[in-house]
C-alpha cells in the first residue's frame, strides 16, 4: 500500500454532503474557527453562507500549484488540523478504497485483504 498521493478523490467524492461533523467539532469551530462554522447550516456541514445551499464539494479542498504544466493535480486541505472526524477516518477499510478508487491500492493489496486492511490500519493510526 502506497502512502496517500493526494489524488483529492475522496474529497471530491465525499465532499458534497457525504461527510458529518459532530456537534462538539461544530461548537469548536464557532467559538475558535469562525471561517469554518460559516459553512455549517443547522449543524450540518458545507453549505454556502451565501445562498444557504449545500455545496458540491468541500469549500476547503485546495488544488496545489504544479510544478510541472503536465504534473497530476494534487490536492490539499486549508483546515487539515480542524478537519472533521469522518474525514480524519478515511480511509478506514481496504473495500472501500477499491470502491472508491483510492490510489493507495496497490495490486499486491488486493491478493491479501487481511495483510493490506493491517497495513491499513498502520497507516491511519500514524
Amino acid at each position: 500500500m502506497k502512502d496517500c498521493n493526494q489524488c483529492g478523490k475522496c474529497c471530491i467524492k465525499y465532499g458534497g454532503g457525504d461527510l458529518a461533523a459532530t456537534q462538539e467539532e461544530i461548537d469548536l469551530w464557532e467559538i475558535f474557527n469562525p471561517s469554518i462554522f460559516r459553512f455549517v447550516k443547522n449543524n450540518e456541514i458545507w453549505f454556502d453562507p451565501e445562498s444557504g445551499l449545500r455545496l458540491k464539494r468541500c469549500p476547503f479542498l485546495e488544488i496545489e500549484p504544479k510544478k510541472h504544466a503536465k504534473a497530476q493535480d494534487r490536492y490539499t486541505c486549508s483546515i487539515y488540523l480542524d478537519r472533521p472526524e469522518d474525514c480524519r477516518q478515511y480511509p478506514s477499510l481496504v473495500p472501500e478504497m477499491i470502491r472508491d478508487e483510492c490510489e493507495m491500492i496497490e495490486l499486491i493489496d488486493l491478493e491479501n485483504p487481511t495483510k493490506s486492511q493491517a497495513k491499513l490500519d498502520s497507516l491511519m493510526n500514524r
